[in-house]
């Protein structure tokens, strides 16, 4: 029943992947899935191991690919699941101090017995084989890595050099996503890493942890900061939003606006956003231009995509009468057309991970809170030149330096209203330095107003 519903909605928005959060069999609904009693069951909540297959194949034939929450951090005490599991402590460390988790009440698993990481690699490999899921997404990657993760001076055990690294986590990182990096099916796994922890993205060759993506954790809270603030005073915060670019290619990042940020009183998307009831869209749809526009793989939760109003509740269903409403509509048919030009256009992926892919026109224009920048592709064909306006200032004739002469022409506009109108399709540069660039334009850039041109990149 979800399989059918699921892949038309994804087809009809244009994502390309679907993450699934905690699949595996579980007791207690309140913890979404992240206090895992059967690795290797499916939870029987909505159905059976058939008709999961059934989810993820449907899902397959409509283009759509299938990423898993998994979670080798943790697991609970109760007594049907692994803990004390012959009476004496078998998956977990023996010592409290490195087998209990004290934040979340829950076991550690023993990353130094050989039959633990068998375990769990192979449990890995049970959802890529068993069910042809393409990628996993690994849970609280930071508290396996860290000895003194969520604990005091005195309730930890340094490592054998003094340190507060795991280095049996470690090990068993590098060993895992070695076995993943070999199948060469194009299999992903990506790290929900809160840290600086180096390297995670590299090969284990190259003493990395050897995961696909990491999830850029840094970048969501400078990125929520300043949209949080009200745009009058974000000239004081400008660059929250400039800084990301700084480490872009330090990692394989991807973008994450999780479930994370919209429970436990932090508020939906929209609620976080500044001014009245209108503002708070605008912001909205200039915040989520910026982050398509940004370096990096993308990754919205449920609700996000038609400005879901309450926080996120596992209890009930998302509030789909929404997309109904005018600016809710607005908000979700403008996410639709950043999804569709993210698929059209390679120069907002091509070279995530390349400093040739972006170019900041103007990162410093504070006073005005506008940014600029270019994507670009390895052909410099199609590349796409955004201009953001964060403030409710209007600016009639802005003016913006361009690298190339030519034609840009405009394929997406907003103008910070609930039925956006195109002033004026294609705008030829002139000969006219400007930001440091050869060329310029000129556009009239409303209050919240935004654009992003297409161009052919010439050095």
């Amino acid at each position: 029943e979800a399989a059918e519903e699921l892949a038309q909605y994804c087809k009809d928005m244009g994502y390309t992947h679907v993450e699934l959060m905690g699949i595996a069999e579980h007791p207690l609904d309140a913890s979404w899935g992240y206090q895992v009693t059967g690795y290797y069951a499916p939870t029987s909540r909505y159905g059976t191991p058939k008709e999961f297959m059934y989810m993820v194949d449907y899902l397959h034939k409509n283009g759509i690919g299938v990423i898993l929450d998994w979670v080798p951090a943790h697991f609970p005490k109760d007594a049907q699941g692994l803990a004390d599991f012959d009476g004496t402590a078998t998956y977990e460390y023996a010592d409290p101090r490195m087998g209990e988790h004290p934040d979340w009440g829950t076991k550690i698993f023993d990353y130094s017995k050989n039959e633990v990481k068998n375990f769990l690699i192979g449990n890995a490999l049970y959802w890529y084989d068993e069910y042809h899921i393409d990628g996993l997404r690994v849970d609280a990657v930071a508290s396996m890595l860290y000895l003194d993760y969520g604990r005091e001076n005195g309730q930890w055990i340094p490592n054998k050099y003094g340190g507060n690294g795991n280095l049996d986590a470690i090990e068993f990182f590098k060993h895992l996503n070695s076995v993943i990096r070999g199948r060469k099916d194009g299999t992903i796994i990506i790290a929900e890493e809160s840290t600086a922890w180096p390297k995670v993205t590299s090969s284990p060759e190259e003493e990395g942890l050897g995961f696909t993506y990491k999830w850029n954790m840094g970048w969501m809270h400078d990125f929520l900061g300043y949209m949080k603030q009200d745009p009058l005073f974000r000239k004081g915060a400008h660059n929250m939003m400039t800084f990301g670019m700084s480490y872009a290619t330090a990692e394989k990042f991807i973008l994450v606006l999780s479930h994370d940020e919209v429970v436990h009183l932090k508020c939906s998307m929209i609620n976080k956003m500044p001014g009245l009831y209108e503002d708070k869209f605008r912001n909205l749809k200039c915040g989520y231009l910026f982050m398509f526009g940004h370096a990096g793989k993308k990754l919205l939760f449920m609700g996000q995509d038609f400005a879901q109003l309450h926080e996120w509740n596992e209890a009930v269903s998302l509030d789909w009468y929404l997309t109904e409403e005018p600016w809710h509509r607005n908000v979700h048919s403008f996410v639709r057309d950043l999804l569709h030009m993210y698929r059209k256009y390679p120069a907002m992926w091509a070279l995530d991970d390349s400093w040739d892919g972006f170019e900041w026109i103007n990162a410093d224009d504070a006073d005005r809170s506008i940014f600029s920048f270019v994507r670009k592709d390895n052909t410099g064909k199609n590349s796409l030149l955004f201009v953001i306006n964060m403030t409710p200032m209007e600016r009639k004739d802005y003016v913006v330096g361009v690298p190339s002469n030519g034609r840009y022409t405009l394929i997406l506009n907003e103008d910070g209203n609930v039925d956006s109108k195109v002033s004026k399709n294609v705008i030829h540069a002139e000969k006219d330095e400007c930001d440091g660039q050869p060329y310029r334009l000129s556009y009239p850039l409303p209050a919240y107003g935004c654009a992003v041109f297409r161009f052919d990149y010439q050095s």
